[in-house]
């Protein structure tokens, strides 16, 4: 008489249950700040200039360590590094809350990027580990809807924390220390519970029964071996590089929704009342929760369609980033039908609805792009995933100058209410090069197979960062020609110079790569000899 076999244990919805709360915990901690910044400008006698800096140090620690976080989780394994780095990111949260100064406010923030920086690479590390390949983009999907909506809710959350209540107000009345001290234990808590539960090995793990460990498979090659990182394949990938600059692309109009979008709200729609405004400000973030758990949960069928994995991602990518940008173009449409100003109307809201839509597409690619990072990184997946998100991030970093030099450059000195076209022409552009690096992206073969016909020279590989970057100048030069109201003798010097550094940059890289061809081929025939 044969035993019945016992039914798989679900083990593994814990691990996304630490991812997604985690992922909350994240943006919470990283979008407070924002809410909480007149106060604390007040109270330490900051400008608004300086209250940039400090905005900065934490973008430019997030940027840079991204890579240092990944390669720490391929080689420790994620339990280690999550626990600390949370841990420490918690506490400079806290500390947040009590800089005295400006210099005590910048090294603070700088640290807690430093420790945020560990995060999503080493989630992604531990769904490589404890997630069958068919779940994982669904896993993605589901954390990323949580990461989302976390920042959507958390202005709210903390204007409810910071507002005085009485006289039919709702509010906590707290001071800003003392939410700041909330946050941050919130995350010291998280980073117990998770050290004490999890291990980096599904076999390892007493939850974990042999039904479900079957449905898991082994991993253990992801952990074993050596974990530099591996620069050489890196580079020599186009894949790779096709992944870098689609979540460039991705990243750079992104962060337009959680830095420029309140200016853009209150000087687009000044009619509007500051609730309205607020309500507005989460549109973006709330659809692009919903884009994620969409490409989560189409994304098994899509495979089925399309009867590989690989066509999918590159279908939700390419689709996605493309169809951010005619939303982007749509809300351009939309306020130009009609005034915004004008009392009752409806195109501040439908114009803030496509440009969800807008976020919704954009989230549409985002698990493909991580799922991308776990199926070719294999044991090196912390690294890739940390080097996408770097590249990510230095693209979110953009908006910050790009935004208020392109809105000069395209309205009148003395203009009552700004033209903002100019900045939506020009993320609809980008998102559309994103969208279409999709297209050159093998999302699914491993690093180690992928193999280019010629691997180029480091000075090739420099000359095409140049010519990639000088991309963006030759746009944004594009959109300032035709946008500006008078003849724009910046737009142009700006096209020239872009579209000259591009040009001579894939042609001097094409040049160095036949160099080097022929230098390898005389080598070759001279060893015969």
């Amino acid at each position: 008489m044969s035993v019945p076999q016992a039914a798989p244990t679900r083990a593994r919805h814990f691990v996304l249950f630490f991812a997604v709360s985690l992922a909350v915990i994240t943006y919470v901690d990283r979008v407070c700040i924002s809410q909480a910044a007149p106060q604390m400008q007040k109270d330490l006698g900051l400008t608004k200039e300086q209250m940039g800096w400090a905005f900065t140090a934490f973008s430019l620690a997030y940027a840079l360590f991204e890579i240092p976080g990944g390669w720490l989780g391929d080689k420790i394994g994620p339990r280690k590094v999550l626990m600390r780095v949370v841990a420490m990111w918690s506490v400079f949260t806290i500390a947040t809350g009590w800089a005295f100064n400006l210099a005590s406010l910048i090294v603070f923030r700088f640290l807690f990027g430093i420790g945020e920086a560990g995060c999503f690479p080493n989630v992604t590390k531990a769904f490589t580990l404890w997630f069958p390949a068919y779940e994982r983009v669904k896993a993605q999907g589901v954390m990323w809807l949580s990461a989302r909506w976390g920042g959507a809710f958390t202005p709210l959350l903390v204007g409810w924390m910071l507002a005085v209540g009485g006289e039919g107000k709702a509010g906590l009345g707290l001071h800003y220390k003392w939410v700041f001290l909330i946050f941050g234990l919130l995350g010291v808590i998280w980073a117990v519970f998770f050290y004490q539960w999890f291990c980096d090995l599904p076999k390892n793990h007493p939850s974990v029964n042999a039904a479900e460990l079957a449905i898991i498979g082994d991993h253990s090659h992801a952990t074993g071996g050596d974990h530099s990182i591996p620069w050489a394949e890196l580079f020599a990938s186009r894949s790779v590089w096709m992944l870098w600059l689609q979540y460039f692309c991705m990243s750079f109009a992104w962060y337009f929704y959680i830095t420029w979008m309140p200016t853009f709200i209150k000087e687009t729609f000044p009619n509007l009342t500051d609730i309205n405004r607020s309500l507005l400000a989460c549109v973006p973030l709330f659809f692009g929760g919903l884009g994620s758990i969409f490409a989560g949960l189409v994304s098994a069928p899509l495979e089925k369609y399309f009867g590989s994995s690989g066509s999918a991602r590159r279908f939700m990518g390419c689709v996605g980033l493309c169809s951010a940008a005619v939303m982007l173009l749509a809300s351009v449409w939309l306020r130009q039908t009609a005034s915004a100003g004008e009392a009752g109307s409806w195109i501040p809201i439908l114009s803030m609805l496509a440009v969800g839509l807008a976020s919704f597409c954009n989230d549409l690619a985002m698990p493909g792009a991580w799922g991308a990072c776990m199926e070719v990184g294999g044991k090196h997946t912390g690294s890739l995933s940390g080097s996408m998100n770097m590249m990510g991030n230095l693209g979110g970093a953009m908006p910050g100058f790009v935004v208020p030099m392109v809105l000069s450059l395209t309205n009148l000195p003395d203009a009552a209410s700004p033209s903002w076209n100019a900045v939506f022409y020009l993320f609809a552009a980008v998102y559309v090069v994103g969208g279409l690096s999709w297209m050159a992206i093998d999302p699914v073969t491993p690093l180690v197979q992928q193999v280019m016909s010629t691997k180029s020279s480091g000075w090739a590989i420099a000359l095409r960062m140049v010519a990639g970057l000088s991309l963006f100048v030759l746009l944004t030069g594009l959109i300032v020609m035709g946008c500006s109201p008078e003849p724009s003798p910046q737009g142009r010097q700006m096209a020239l110079l872009g579209g000259s550094l591009m040009l001579g940059g894939f042609f001097l890289a094409f040049l160095v790569d036949c160099l080097t061809d022929i230098r390898d081929g005389v080598q070759k025939m001279s060893g015969k000899f």
